[in-house]
């Protein structure tokens, strides 16, 4: 008998979060770990860099989680390419609407 994978056409989804944005989340937090680095070798005091750290990753996370619910699976690329649609068409001629009717 063959085993069926019924999630296979089910995006990838964890704790919440789909698709891109597990990823958005991920480079987040490595930037987030460098700045801590950069922070620390710069001489900023451990607790200082542990509270930016922690203020700034709870944002990260509440902002990720927020436009994952918003928007869904593909929603976010939907509104990104919404700015490349034209608001107007421009034509210097009636030609190409004439040619329509035939």
């Amino acid at each position: 008998m063959y085993q069926i994978n019924k999630g296979i056409n089910k995006p990838i989804e964890f704790k919440g979060l789909k698709a891109q944005y597990i990823g958005y989340l991920a480079g987040g937090l490595v930037i987030l770990l460098i700045g801590f680095a950069v922070m620390y070798l710069i001489g900023v005091p451990v607790y200082w860099c542990i509270i930016i750290v922690a203020g700034l990753g709870s944002a990260l996370f509440y902002q990720v989680f927020r436009l994952s619910h918003k928007y869904g699976e593909h929603g976010l690329m939907k509104k990104a390419a919404k700015h490349y649609l034209p608001n107007h068409l421009k034509f210097s001629s009636r030609r190409f609407f004439l040619r329509l009717k035939q």
